[in-house]
Protein backbone atom coordinates (compact mmCIF):
# COMPACT_ATOMS: atom_id res chain seq x y z
CA UNK A 1 0.00 0.00 0.00
CA UNK A 2 1.26 3.46 -0.95
CA UNK A 3 -0.29 6.00 1.37
CA UNK A 4 -1.30 9.32 -0.19
CA UNK A 5 -1.93 12.63 1.56
CA UNK A 6 -4.08 15.09 -0.38
CA UNK A 7 -3.79 18.71 0.70
CA UNK A 8 -5.91 21.76 0.08
CA UNK A 9 -3.75 24.75 -0.89
CA UNK A 10 -4.95 28.15 0.35
CA UNK A 11 -5.24 28.18 4.12
CA UNK A 12 -3.74 24.70 4.44
CA UNK A 13 -0.35 24.63 2.76
CA UNK A 14 0.09 28.35 2.17
CA UNK A 15 -1.00 31.65 3.65
CA UNK A 16 -2.09 33.24 0.39
CA UNK A 17 -4.41 35.86 1.89
CA UNK A 18 -1.88 38.73 1.57
CA UNK A 19 -1.56 38.40 -2.22
CA UNK A 20 -5.24 37.66 -2.77
CA UNK A 21 -6.05 40.72 -0.66
CA UNK A 22 -3.64 42.93 -2.61
CA UNK A 23 -5.03 41.80 -5.96
CA UNK A 24 -8.64 42.30 -4.88
CA UNK A 25 -7.77 45.79 -3.65
CA UNK A 26 -6.18 46.59 -7.01
CA UNK A 27 -9.30 45.31 -8.76
CA UNK A 28 -11.49 47.51 -6.59
CA UNK A 29 -9.24 50.50 -7.32
CA UNK A 30 -9.76 50.07 -11.07
CA UNK A 31 -13.46 50.60 -10.37
CA UNK A 32 -13.01 53.43 -7.86
CA UNK A 33 -14.30 51.18 -5.08
CA UNK A 34 -12.82 50.90 -1.59
CA UNK A 35 -10.55 48.01 -0.68
CA UNK A 36 -10.93 45.44 2.07
CA UNK A 37 -9.63 44.62 5.50
CA UNK A 38 -7.88 41.25 5.78
CA UNK A 39 -10.68 39.53 7.69
CA UNK A 40 -13.11 40.27 4.86
CA UNK A 41 -10.81 38.63 2.33
CA UNK A 42 -10.12 35.58 4.49
CA UNK A 43 -13.87 34.97 4.80
CA UNK A 44 -14.20 35.01 1.00
CA UNK A 45 -11.50 32.39 0.29
CA UNK A 46 -12.18 28.73 -0.40
CA UNK A 47 -14.53 28.42 -3.35
CA UNK A 48 -12.28 29.38 -6.26
CA UNK A 49 -11.42 32.58 -8.09
CA UNK A 50 -14.83 33.22 -9.66
CA UNK A 51 -16.65 33.02 -6.33
CA UNK A 52 -13.95 35.13 -4.68
CA UNK A 53 -14.48 37.90 -7.22
CA UNK A 54 -18.27 37.53 -6.99
CA UNK A 55 -18.11 37.94 -3.22
CA UNK A 56 -15.74 40.89 -3.44
CA UNK A 57 -17.95 42.72 -5.93
CA UNK A 58 -21.09 41.91 -3.97
CA UNK A 59 -19.47 43.32 -0.83
CA UNK A 60 -19.18 46.61 -2.70
CA UNK A 61 -22.71 46.48 -4.09
CA UNK A 62 -21.65 45.35 -7.55
CA UNK A 63 -22.83 42.46 -9.67
CA UNK A 64 -20.41 39.94 -11.14
CA UNK A 65 -18.97 40.49 -14.58
CA UNK A 66 -16.50 38.40 -16.54
CA UNK A 67 -14.17 41.33 -17.20
CA UNK A 68 -13.54 41.66 -13.47
CA UNK A 69 -12.65 37.99 -13.17
CA UNK A 70 -10.37 38.15 -16.20
CA UNK A 71 -8.58 41.18 -14.74
CA UNK A 72 -8.19 39.50 -11.38
CA UNK A 73 -6.86 36.26 -12.84
CA UNK A 74 -4.23 38.12 -14.86
CA UNK A 75 -3.19 40.37 -11.99
CA UNK A 76 -3.17 37.67 -9.34
CA UNK A 77 -1.43 35.21 -11.64
CA UNK A 78 1.44 37.68 -12.00
CA UNK A 79 1.60 38.42 -8.27
CA UNK A 80 0.65 35.16 -6.55
CA UNK A 81 3.94 34.69 -4.72
CA UNK A 82 4.85 38.22 -3.64
CA UNK A 83 3.90 37.89 0.03
CA UNK A 84 2.44 34.39 0.10
CA UNK A 85 4.41 31.86 2.14
CA UNK A 86 4.03 28.31 3.35
CA UNK A 87 2.67 28.11 6.87
CA UNK A 88 5.34 27.52 9.49
CA UNK A 89 6.15 23.83 9.65
CA UNK A 90 4.58 22.84 6.32
CA UNK A 91 7.89 22.33 4.49
CA UNK A 92 9.12 20.10 7.30
CA UNK A 93 5.91 18.05 7.24
CA UNK A 94 6.14 17.55 3.47
CA UNK A 95 9.79 16.54 3.68
CA UNK A 96 9.05 14.04 6.44
CA UNK A 97 6.14 12.48 4.57
CA UNK A 98 8.22 12.22 1.42
CA UNK A 99 10.99 10.49 3.36
CA UNK A 100 8.46 8.07 4.83
CA UNK A 101 7.26 7.06 1.38
CA UNK A 102 3.98 8.94 1.17
CA UNK A 103 2.64 10.16 -2.14
CA UNK A 104 1.21 13.66 -2.00
CA UNK A 105 -1.20 15.71 -4.08
CA UNK A 106 -2.92 19.08 -3.99
CA UNK A 107 -6.66 19.38 -4.54
CA UNK A 108 -7.59 23.07 -4.69
CA UNK A 109 -10.38 25.23 -6.03
CA UNK A 110 -7.74 27.76 -7.11
CA UNK A 111 -7.18 27.67 -10.89
CA UNK A 112 -4.38 25.25 -11.65
CA UNK A 113 -2.03 27.73 -13.39
CA UNK A 114 -1.56 30.08 -10.41
CA UNK A 115 -1.52 27.04 -8.09
CA UNK A 116 1.41 25.57 -10.00
CA UNK A 117 3.17 28.93 -10.22
CA UNK A 118 2.76 29.49 -6.50
CA UNK A 119 4.01 26.06 -5.44
CA UNK A 120 6.98 26.32 -7.79
CA UNK A 121 7.81 29.80 -6.50
CA UNK A 122 7.81 28.49 -2.94
CA UNK A 123 9.93 25.49 -3.87
CA UNK A 124 7.21 23.03 -2.85
CA UNK A 125 6.05 21.70 -6.22
CA UNK A 126 8.47 18.76 -6.25
CA UNK A 127 6.66 17.14 -3.33
CA UNK A 128 3.44 16.59 -5.27
CA UNK A 129 2.53 13.87 -7.73
CA UNK A 130 -0.49 15.83 -8.96
CA UNK A 131 -2.10 19.25 -8.62
CA UNK A 132 -5.83 19.19 -9.24
CA UNK A 133 -7.00 22.78 -9.69
CA UNK A 134 -10.47 24.21 -9.72
CA UNK A 135 -10.40 24.26 -13.53
CA UNK A 136 -8.59 20.94 -14.05
CA UNK A 137 -11.75 18.83 -14.26
CA UNK A 138 -15.45 19.36 -14.99
CA UNK A 139 -16.20 19.65 -11.24
CA UNK A 140 -14.50 21.02 -8.14
CA UNK A 141 -14.76 20.66 -4.37
CA UNK A 142 -17.04 19.93 -2.58
CA UNK A 143 -17.80 17.47 -5.39
CA UNK A 144 -15.89 14.29 -4.49
CA UNK A 145 -15.20 13.69 -8.19
CA UNK A 146 -12.61 16.50 -7.97
CA UNK A 147 -10.79 14.55 -5.29
CA UNK A 148 -11.12 11.24 -7.15
CA UNK A 149 -9.69 12.81 -10.32
CA UNK A 150 -6.76 14.30 -8.39
CA UNK A 151 -6.05 10.90 -6.83
CA UNK A 152 -6.16 9.25 -10.23
CA UNK A 153 -3.65 11.74 -11.62
CA UNK A 154 -1.42 11.16 -8.59
CA UNK A 155 -1.46 7.41 -9.13
CA UNK A 156 -3.31 6.79 -5.88
CA UNK A 157 -6.59 5.29 -4.77
CA UNK A 158 -9.19 6.51 -2.31
CA UNK A 159 -8.70 3.48 -0.04
CA UNK A 160 -5.09 4.56 0.61
CA UNK A 161 -5.70 8.33 0.88
CA UNK A 162 -6.49 11.00 3.43
CA UNK A 163 -7.68 14.58 2.88
CA UNK A 164 -6.25 17.56 4.76
CA UNK A 165 -7.95 20.96 4.49
CA UNK A 166 -9.27 24.01 6.32
CA UNK A 167 -12.66 24.46 4.68
CA UNK A 168 -16.03 22.72 4.68
CA UNK A 169 -15.45 22.00 0.98
CA UNK A 170 -12.46 19.85 1.92
CA UNK A 171 -14.40 17.96 4.58
CA UNK A 172 -17.35 17.40 2.25
CA UNK A 173 -15.19 16.30 -0.68
CA UNK A 174 -13.15 13.96 1.49
CA UNK A 175 -16.15 12.34 3.12
CA UNK A 176 -18.00 12.14 -0.17
CA UNK A 177 -15.02 10.33 -1.68
CA UNK A 178 -14.87 7.93 1.26
CA UNK A 179 -11.63 9.34 2.71
CA UNK A 180 -10.75 10.11 6.30
CA UNK A 181 -10.29 13.86 6.80
CA UNK A 182 -8.01 15.97 8.99
CA UNK A 183 -9.07 19.57 9.52
CA UNK A 184 -6.30 22.17 9.32
CA UNK A 185 -7.04 24.21 12.42
CA UNK A 186 -4.38 26.82 11.60
CA UNK A 187 -6.15 27.78 8.38
CA UNK A 188 -8.86 30.20 7.34
CA UNK A 189 -11.99 28.22 8.13
CA UNK A 190 -13.64 28.37 11.56
CA UNK A 191 -13.31 25.19 13.61
CA UNK A 192 -17.03 24.56 13.17
CA UNK A 193 -16.21 23.58 9.57
CA UNK A 194 -14.38 20.50 10.88
CA UNK A 195 -17.81 18.94 11.47
CA UNK A 196 -16.36 16.30 13.77
CA UNK A 197 -13.18 15.57 11.82
CA UNK A 198 -9.92 15.35 13.81
CA UNK A 199 -8.33 18.80 14.09
CA UNK A 200 -4.61 19.47 13.71
CA UNK A 201 -3.97 22.73 15.55
CA UNK A 202 -0.62 23.26 13.78
CA UNK A 203 1.12 21.65 10.80
CA UNK A 204 3.37 19.72 13.20
CA UNK A 205 0.25 18.07 14.65
CA UNK A 206 -0.46 16.47 11.27
CA UNK A 207 2.26 13.86 11.53
CA UNK A 208 0.95 11.99 14.59
CA UNK A 209 -2.57 12.09 13.16
CA UNK A 210 -1.41 10.75 9.81
CA UNK A 211 0.53 8.00 11.55
CA UNK A 212 -2.31 7.14 13.92
CA UNK A 213 -3.97 4.58 11.71
CA UNK A 214 -6.66 6.83 10.27
CA UNK A 215 -6.38 4.99 6.97
CA UNK A 216 -8.53 1.87 6.68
Amino acid sequence: MTRIAVFDLDGTLVDSAPDLHASLDRLMATRSLPGFVRAEVVAMIGDGAKVLVERALAARGQGFDQAALDWFLEDYGANAAVETAAFDGIAEVLATLKAEGWRMAVCTNKPVAPARTLLAGLGLDHYFDAIGGGDSYPVRKPDPAHLHATLRDAGGQARDAIMIGDHHNDVAAGRGAGLPVIFAGWGYGPLSMAAGAPVAATPADLLPLLRAGLLP
